[in-house]
């Protein structure tokens, strides 16, 4: 996931040096994609371009398209067929080239991309999940944007946006959905048909992914098991890590030994500290761009485990998409407000609408933090499209309400019973981080002050005094007008 951004004027030059600009915007985000920095000057110094590369392997390079017009800055890994050996970079041109802005909807994979046309015009798109972060702002009639906020923190103080998943923006047409690419599937007639449709799909959604990857982030949760699970088939040299808190392991530890020995792979673990919790809080912010005390809890955790990682691989497979997609959060799908089955699906696809803002945020900043690349086969294009069509009975089953239903019994041959089995804890109580959290914060932030300043600035209230701490160390990092950019995780909302 390289980091790009790019500095743009609409009507004439730019009198600050733009390549130095965006040679600091790149320095932000030096963590994605620290390889190498490539910048462009445009001509007539209207504007700059820049990317942090990434090498994963010899024969792979990202992410850029700077020689000539159109400039092409592209985040992303596409999966669609091509020669051996054409880059993603490479085939990404070739679909622009063809079909130009049509070229989105079928494009098969995870991406953010910038495109600087010969008239200026600025393109940007982003693919139907959002794994991928982008931003953009004007100001004085300039154009920036940037792969995370902090690099627009310079210059743009107002009225920065991030794209929409499954959206473009055009500098001079505005902001247009885009169709995304539509896979066909097998018909199914039962839940036995449907559940070996799941299993193939996964399967080839982990084999498409496993180029460089060395790893397995495994949680000890249903999820990231499975995902363990499958890549073991096609690489039984796989290494898995989990992390947990020191002091208050939880059960995900004990399920993540159980799985690693199940499997007969290595396994690492990082056991969290206080002190690392407390050297980081600061750093947490800084990254996620968010003071939503749960993605807080959740980054911290996260990136404790992609240090470990970093010693071993550059690259690994999450589990993250599975509870979105299958019905893992049932107690919002069986809430009460919910009435009927078509409300039902509506929720379903509003949890994974805002996991771009809340879940996934808290994995790419954490995992980025180190400079460790993941990838999401549970959230590949087939896998989403095929989970709409599966009714809600089905997910969530029987007179028990056994989330996930589909999805265990797809994998249940290949898991030791008590994971297939497992119920699941949200995140930050599954690694034991909530206590953690509770102690530290009250030693650095009155209580009372809680009550006296309720909300922020901009009207989000706060969840507890621990967000309201997590506030005031955003604030000293970002201007106050980003604290919009803070979603809370609400499907009701």
């Amino acid at each position: 996931m390289p980091g790009i951004a790019g500095i743009i004027s609409q009507h004439g030059r730019i009198s600050i040096n733009a390549t130095k600009q965006v040679g600091k915007m790149l320095k932000y985000m030096r963590h994605r994609g620290s390889d190498n920095s490539i910048l462009r000057t445009l001509t007539d110094d209207r504007g700059a371009l820049g990317a942090n590369e990434i090498n994963l392997t010899p024969d792979k390079t990202y992410c850029t398209s700077i020689a000539e017009l159109p400039y092409i800055l592209f985040d992303g890994e596409l999966y669609n067929e091509r020669p051996k050996g054409q880059s993603d970079i490479e085939l990404f041109k070739q679909y622009y080239e063809k079909y130009e802005r049509d070229c989105f909807s079928r494009l098969y994979g995870s991406f953010s991309c910038a495109i600087v046309e010969k008239d200026e015009e600025v393109i940007l798109a982003r693919d139907h999940v959002g794994a991928r972060p982008l931003f953009f702002g004007i100001d004085s009639d300039i154009f920036y944007f940037s792969s995370e906020m902090k690099g627009l923190k310079d210059h743009v103080q107002f009225n920065i946006q991030e794209l929409a998943p499954g959206n473009i923006y055009s500098s001079k047409k505005g902001m247009k959905e885009f169709q995304s690419y539509s896979p066909e599937f097998p018909e199914f007639n039962n839940m036995k048909e449907a559940t070996n449709i799941l299993r193939d799909l996964l399967i080839e959604a982990v084999k498409i992914r496993m180029d460089g990857v060395g790893g397995i982030s495994l949680s000890g949760g249903l999820d990231s098991s499975i995902i363990a699970a499958v890549a073991k088939e096609f690489n039984p040299n796989l290494k898995l890590f989990t992390g947990a808190v020191k002091k208050a392991p939880g059960p995900d530890l004990e399920n993540a030994k159980l799985m690693a020995e199940f499997l007969g792979l290595e396994h690492h673990i990082y056991l969290i500290t206080d002190s690392d919790v407390e050297n980081f809080i600061s750093d947490a912010v800084w990254y996620l761009e968010s003071f939503d005390e749960d993605c807080i809890s959740g980054i911290i955790s996260n990136y404790y485990v992609s240090k470990m990682v970093k010693e071993h691989t550059n690259c690994v497979l999450v589990g993250e998409g599975a509870d979105e997609l299958f019905g893992g959060y049932r107690m919002v799908l069986k809430n009460p407000k919910v009435k009927s089955e078509e409300q039902r699906e509506r929720l379903a696809q509003k949890l994974l609408e805002i996991a771009y803002n809340t879940a996934l945020r808290r994995l790419d900043r954490a995992w980025m933090a180190n400079g460790v690349q993941y990838r999401t086969p549970f959230l590949d294009k087939k896998i989403v499209d095929f989970s709409k069509k599966i009714p809600m009975s089905w997910k969530i089953y029987g007179e028990k309400q056994i989330e996930k239903y589909i999805l265990r019994e797809a994998f249940r041959d290949i898991l030791p019973e008590k994971i297939a089995n497992r119920e699941k804890l949200r995140f930050a109580m599954g690694v034991g981080m909530d206590d953690i959290m509770d102690e530290l914060i009250a030693d650095k932030i009155d209580p009372q002050e809680f009550k006296i300043r309720p909300k922020a600035a901009y009207g989000l209230p706060f969840a507890s005094f621990k967000e309201l701490y997590y506030y005031d160390e955003f604030l000293k990092q970002f201007p106050p007008s980003y604290e919009k950019q803070t979603v809370r995780w609400d499907p009701f909302k």
